[in-house]
């Protein structure tokens, strides 16, 4: 069974979709479709997604039992010591840490920066 969940995505895309699979709620699909399947349909969102997102959960044969793929969004899958785990990417830290580097933060910097 796999489970596909769209955000912004064209009529188009969601009218193929419900060829395969089951619209349980505005976009999100649910449906029991082969490996083969399963990966054409993921070409076709790709294709046609646009700017939307797409996350598709689907089984597989690790401690977990199942497997994610994300699509159009910060979240990324990680792999974690054999699980798999979605991560989001903390924006702030990475905004902090450039300005540090920018403005300089040892105190060799600072002995530079106002000729000490």
């Amino acid at each position: 069974m796999i489970v596909v969940v769209l955000t912004v995505s064209p009529p188009k895309l969601r009218g193929h979709l419900t060829r395969w699979l089951f619209e349980i709620s505005p976009g999100v699909y649910v449906g029991k479709v082969s490996a083969r399947v399963r990966e054409l349909l993921w070409e076709q969102i790709l294709d046609n997604l646009g700017s939307g997102r797409a996350v598709m959960v689907y089984p597989s044969d690790n401690e977990q039992g199942m497997q994610f793929r994300v699509h159009g969004q910060e979240w990324q899958p990680v792999d974690y010591d054999g699980l798999q785990l979605i991560m989001r990417p903390n924006t702030n830290q990475k905004q902090r840490s450039n300005e540090r580097r920018k403005t300089g933060w040892s105190k060799a910097s600072r002995y530079r920066k106002y000729g000490r």
